[in-house]
């Protein structure tokens, strides 16, 4: 399955839309549009996985560039790009801890302790 990002489309447009317009050029195995998490409306782009190269390739040939409406449609074949899995250790931090972090102290080595502030 081939991978196609598609953007800049109406976002009033629906799935099933969207779906009709690219199954002119091949078979749609899946789509996701995004929407914001907490309003639900559209951002006006859409992932596409479709079923060969051949459909990808003539899906973006024929419509990428074009207009529905006043908006400019995108589209392009998504590269996977590899995942990169950071080593698995112990307490593998990024960064430094900062110094207000407490730090272990060991057995021997008594706590100082800070002078009161009297009023």
């Amino acid at each position: 399955m081939i991978k196609l990002f598609v953007g800049g489309f109406p976002l009033e447009m629906t799935e099933l839309e969207l779906v009709k317009l690219f199954n002119l050029h091949g078979d749609v195995v899946t789509i996701k549009i995004v929407r914001d998490k907490k309003t639900k409306i559209c951002k006006g782009y859409a992932f596409l996985e479709m079923k060969n190269q051949e459909s990808a390739d003539n899906a973006v040939l024929a419509l990428d560039n074009t207009f529905i409406g006043d908006r400019q449609l995108s589209v392009k074949i998504r590269e996977d790009q590899p995942v990169i899995s950071k080593p698995k250790t112990g307490n593998f931090s990024p960064r430094p801890r900062p110094s207000y972090f407490k730090r272990e102290q060991s057995a021997e080595e008594p706590r100082k302790k800070r002078p009161r502030k009297i009023n």
